[in-house]
């Protein structure tokens, strides 16, 4: 061995850093990153590489609500359907209640109606036999979004096509948006036209919910809000025409309500009652709540509510924000919006990009301002800016993490954190390391979701673009590891993330749930499993360019020494770049390590009983020779594989020092 061999060891920790020259980076953050993709810094040390994704269940979110046959007198080619939420297109496929074919939509015969909740289309193959009146339709494939997904009670609730569903992972999806009116009933015999009578009615029927009528055909539309006496007494505005006249007393069975044009949806979590409960709200819509037994519209509400587009609970009101304007429902309740009670409005001169609270004070964003709601009712409520300059352009980025409040404004991912002055703030910018990454990643989407992981201390971003596949779909991931600093936050790219709505919340258990969904029908969980639903997990890491000593003295690499903390098998290469990886520099193979050929430990999946050995070492040392030379190096590692999830810790480069040229 040479005698003028040297060590170089590098601890790796700073995150992904594209904001400096590449030799001052390898000179001043040796242990950052040029590049770094699926790997997340750990607040455990060094640079884990991210855990994966499995579906939350096997089946699809349904399209288009609870569709039924209308009628049955379908046959042939063309057939009537009911109670549907939002327009099927040519080509989208479904099966129908007791017969197994899978049909096809080749046109559209008669044009859906928005009132009606109706359409006929043509299909292929014909029907088979004649499905019947009311049959459940179940469409198999579809592209439209999954507008929200809230972890809620145990279980995952699913928005798509402004219809809400339910599952807990051990069955089929469960429509939850059923309109709950009591026990309604028909109310006198010999009726007919468009026009029912009913009784038992609590609460307001809505326009476009749904219904059937014990011993009358076809399904039923509320065609206009209906107007509810004291008694409960209504005479409901139909379409279609009744097809006989109902018996008296009849039952009224609702299939759905209708959220029609909605947009992304979003919610909060509340206990005011006693009774964990959750309220949406979409942006076209009157804002609903759900306990986990009943879906009400507040439709009771002022029609300023209708539209609302952001909801939180403070102060133990409700706050609902639309356009440029705060309302709140009377304390301790979420459906009375009366002003003798404690209701009010707020008006602000911006239209409202996100709400979130934050130590006592409710933080309202603008696209340029900030403000800061304090008080406890309607007698003190206040309303100061924080800041007039700046503000958040993306509504899908505001989250809590470890003590401060991240959200994306025009140049990057900011801050908001409180400080020792009582009543000040502080607004750095988190992003400034990776900017041209941020103006990217912006540039790139239009639509944006954000969680955070909080046994991580983490925060990630997505940009969500129809057109983008899964496997290229972008996100941004960032661990704080020191409060209220901005120069505490390290970032990495995440790839392979396709996710237009996120949640992440803690269970019963204590245990962070992390789904999320995006066009093709199935909501998924993050946070779970070593490869990306199936696919590979592709994870790189490059180090800084290197100079060793003198940035002009010419060096010898001889051997890479790479410290990991394994959790099983772990497999990947290794480059060398020389001299900044400029054109025409020579570069050496990439070198492979694998711990399941060299590890006394037997993985999961691959052992021979009888053969292998229980209880063995995973090995964490991986020692490689290298052969090349240069004034700078730098190591480039590539994962691609489903392994179990590990850490690089560290590295050690040896080398020797050659003459200067």
């Amino acid at each position: 061995m040479p005698t003028n061999w040297q060590t170089f060891p590098v601890e790796f920790r700073g995150g992904l850093v594209t904001n400096m020259a590449p030799l001052q980076q390898g000179l001043n953050l040796m242990g950052s990153a040029r590049e770094l993709r699926n790997f997340e810094p750990s607040i455990e040390g060094g640079y884990r590489r991210v855990l994966g994704y499995t579906k939350y269940n096997d089946l699809v979110v349904p399209s288009y609500g609870a569709t039924k046959v209308q009628g049955g007198a379908n046959t042939g080619t063309t057939i009537s359907l009911a109670s549907v939420m939002t327009s099927p297109v040519v080509g989208d496929k479904f099966t129908i209640s007791g017969d197994t074919t899978v049909y096809t939509i080749s046109s559209i015969a008669t044009a859906y109606s928005v009132t009606n909740k109706t359409l006929s289309c043509d299909i292929t193959p014909a029907l088979s036999s004649t499905p019947a009146d009311k049959a459940s339709v179940t469409f198999v494939n579809n592209t439209n979004l999954i507008d929200a997904v809230a972890y809620y009670a145990s279980e995952v609730i699913a928005v798509r096509d402004g219809t809400y569903w339910s599952n807990d992972t051990a069955g089929s999806w469960t429509l939850i948006s059923k309109p709950s009116y009591g026990v309604v009933l028909v109310n006198g015999a010999s009726q007919t036209g468009t026009t029912l009578a009913v009784d038992g009615i609590i609460g307001t029927p809505n326009a476009g919910d749904t219904f059937t009528i014990a011993g009358v055909a076809q399904v039923y539309t509320v065609v206009s809000e209906a107007t509810v006496n004291a008694s409960g007494e209504a005479t409901l505005t139909i379409a279609p025409a009744l097809a006989t006249s109902p018996a008296d007393n009849a039952s009224i069975t609702w299939l759905q309500t209708s959220r029609e044009s909605s947009n992304k949806v979003r919610y909060d979590r509340y206990n005011l009652s006693g009774t964990p409960t959750i309220t949406f709200v979409d942006g076209a819509n009157y804002p609903v709540k759900y306990d986990g037994t009943t879906f009400k519209v507040l439709n009771e509400a002022p029609s300023d509510l209708i539209g609302a587009s952001f909801v939180t609970l403070f102060k133990s009101q409700l706050f609902f924000a639309k356009d440029n304007t705060l309302i709140f429902s009377a304390p301790f309740t979420d459906d009375n919006f009366t002003s003798a009670a404690g209701s009010g409005t707020l008006s602000l001169e911006e239209n409202v990009t996100g709400l979130i609270v934050y130590r006592e004070q409710l933080i309202v964003f603008t696209r340029r301002k900030i403000y800061r709601l304090t008080g406890n009712t309607i007698a003190d409520f206040v309303l100061q800016p924080i800041t007039l300059d700046i503000g958040c352009v993306s509504s899908g980025t505001v989250q809590e993490v470890g003590g401060d409040v991240m959200f994306m404004a025009p140049d990057g991912l900011r801050l908001l954190s409180a400080t020792d002055r009582i009543g000040d703030f502080g607004l750095s910018t988190a992003s400034k390391s990776i900017q041209d990454v941020m103006t990217n990643f912006t540039s790139s989407h239009t639509s944006f979701a954000s969680c955070v992981i909080r046994g991580k201390s983490q925060y990630r971003v997505f940009g969500y673009s129809p057109s983008v596949s899964s496997s290229a779909a972008r996100g941004i991931l960032g661990t704080q590891f020191a409060d209220q600093s901005s120069e505490g936050m390290a970032w990495s790219r995440l790839r392979g993330f396709n996710v237009y709505a996120v949640d992440s919340y803690y269970d019963d258990s204590e245990v962070e749930v992390v789904v999320f969904s995006n066009n093709n029908g199935y909501v998924y969980r993050m946070e779970s499993g070593s490869s990306f639903d199936g696919a590979n997990i592709r994870a790189t890491f490059s180090t800084p360019h290197f100079s060793l000593s003198d940035p002009r003295l010419r060096k010898t690499v001889y051997k890479l020494t790479t410290y990991v903390d394994p959790r099983g098998s772990v497999s990947g290469t290794a480059a060398a770049k020389f001299d900044f990886a400029q054109p025409n520099t020579p570069e050496p193979a990439p070198i492979s390590f694998n711990n399941g050929a060299s590890s006394t430990a037997s993985f999961y999946g691959d052992a021979a009983y009888g053969t292998d050995t229980y209880g063995g070492k995973l090995v964490n040392v991986f020692t490689n020779q290298l052969v090349g030379a240069g004034n700078s190096v730098s190591i480039q590692f590539v994962f691609d594989g489903t392994d179990p999830d590990f850490s690089l810790d560290a590295m050690l480069l040896e080398f020797a020092t050659n003459d200067r040229q």
